[in-house]
């Protein structure tokens, strides 16, 4: 009753794959919600810029420090880092993409492999 089965080697790495794959599609996710987060906070930012007269007094966040700027510095770092944001949420796009592919590969694999290792019905 209750017998231990020893899984075969590969079919043991397939699984250390899948969970790892499993993991890497969370540490992408979380990575693209935290980028979705700083786009909305900038583009806020850049529509309150946008409100303001051109000479408006604008501070910058450095570190601890607010550091006077003028406003279309601001407007020039915020939209550059907003474009690199954007080429990074399209990277993560692609890998996550391809990790779901991969994830569901495997995970087809391991399901397949598990109804080979299951004692068949006796009798015919």
């Amino acid at each position: 009753m209750g017998e231990k089965v020893e899984l075969p080697a590969d079919f043991q790495e397939q699984l250390a794959r899948l969970q790892q794959l499993q993991q890497t599609l969370q540490m992408i996710v979380a990575q693209k919600q935290q980028i979705e987060i700083e786009l909305a906070d900038m583009d806020k930012a850049l529509e309150e810029l946008g409100k303001l007269p051109e000479d408006a007094q604008v501070y910058k966040s450095v570190g601890a420090v607010l550091v006077r700027k003028d406003k279309a510095s601001v407007i020039q770092d915020l939209t550059e880092r907003k474009e690199l944001l954007n080429v990074r949420m399209s990277v993560l796009s692609r890998q996550e993409e391809r990790t779901r592919e991969k994830l569901k590969e495997i995970q087809q694999q391991v399901q397949d492999r598990l109804r080979q290792l299951q004692p068949q019905p006796a009798g015919g």
